[in-house]
This record gives C-alpha cells, sequence and structure tokens, in this order.
C-alpha cells in the first residue's frame, strides 16, 4: 500500500478531485496547510504599505491507494494540478505499513 500526499494550489481542488474520481479513487483527505517552495512567498500591496508574504495557502491531499495504483494516482494528480507556474505544488508517495477500518475492522487492502 501507498500514501500518496500532494501539496496543489487550493483553486485546483475541483479539477484534482474529479480527476481522482474519473479513474476510480474513492476517498482522500483535504487539509488547508501553508507553506512555501522556490518561489519564497511573494509582496502585497496593502493601504499603500507592501507586506511580504512569507506562508502561502495551499491544500494537502492524502489519498491511501495499493501498490499498483499508486503511479496511476500520482499521474492524475500531476496532470490535474498543473498550470505551468512556480507554486503548482509536490506530490510524495511514501510506504504505508497498515491500515485498519475502524467500524468493521478490515486490514490493509480491505480497508482502503
Amino acid at each position: 500500500m501507498k500514501l500518496v500526499i500532494a501539496i496543489i494550489q487550493p483553486h485546483r481542488l475541483d479539477v484534482v478531485r474529479d480527476a481522482l474520481l474519473a479513474i476510480g479513487t474513492e476517498g482522500m483527505t483535504v487539509t488547508e496547510v501553508r507553506g512555501y517552495g522556490r518561489q519564497k512567498g511573494h509582496k502585497e500591496v496593502y493601504r499603500g504599505a507592501e507586506y511580504t508574504i512569507s506562508f502561502i495557502p495551499k491544500l494537502k491531499l492524502e489519498v491511501a491507494v495499493s501498490d499498483e495504483r499508486a503511479e496511476a494516482v500520482v499521474a492524475a494528480i500531476q496532470q490535474a494540478a498543473n498550470t505551468g507556474k512556480i507554486g503548482d505544488g509536490k506530490i510524495f508517495v511514501v510506504d504505508l505499513a497498515q491500515a485498519v477500518r475502524v467500524r468493521t475492522g478490515e486490514r490493509d487492502g480491505d480497508a482502503l
């Protein structure tokens, strides 16, 4: 099993969600996060004063999938989240040692 973690721009959520539904992904967790990468924030002007915004609002998606489906999920997220501009995000794939469905006690692949 794999845990696919994606950091994306907030306005791309609906497109990414639709892409994941189209390939049969059943669930995901979405968290509002803030951070920066290579762009290191940006400057904004408010009432004539310039402010540096160090942490950019992003969304963190987490999707648990079988090993066989991980590459398809990564490809779907990458294609849907891509705008071609700095700050599109990152995707991380990590091994998932165990999964348990709380309601039924099903484990691992059956719990996904």
